[in-house]
């Protein structure tokens, strides 16, 4: 897979951010996993819960893919993913805590991502800390060095 990368996208997905990459990948598999269940089995039961959990699942593959792809287009993709995913996690934890009756069957982000071991609440935070570094530590453009 990463003789396959430009040199730029292989030095983005080593160590911590190989790691969070992954589970990102993961939460996208989980998330659709159980939206597509939810929506084909039982929608009528709780169809505001099963779309969010959709929403989430849609969230993550994006995520998952602007990680990976290098560029500063990606790069505005994966801020704009991820906070959106921590806004989601944040706004449906409170919800589903004050105003149980909107969610009478979990999403992924229910209880701050309870049924997911709260991974969805930690997962965005990581993810900005990540992206803030990588901008930081990232060389600067041609037209900023004279090119």
């Amino acid at each position: 897979m990463e003789a396959d990368l430009p040199t730029s996208s292989r030095a983005r997905v080593t160590g911590i951010g190989r790691a969070l990459i992954a589970v990102y990948g993961i939460l996208a598999l989980a998330a659709t996993g159980r939206s597509f269940v939810q929506i084909v089995s039982k929608f009528d039961q709780a169809p505001v819960a099963y779309s969010l959990s959709a929403v989430s699942a849609l969230v993550y593959i994006v995520a998952t893919i602007a990680l990976i792809k290098s560029g500063s287009g990606w790069r505005i993709i994966a801020w704009i993913a991820i906070i959106f995913e921590f806004v989601g996690v944040i706004a449906v934890g409170l919800l589903s805590i004050f105003d149980p009756v909107l969610f009478p069957s979990d999403t992924v982000w229910s209880v701050f991502g309870r049924g997911y071991l709260f991974i969805p609440l930690v997962l965005p935070v990581l993810g900005m800390i990540w992206l803030y570094r990588q901008q930081a530590g990232a060389p600067p453009a041609p037209e900023a060095r004279g090119a």
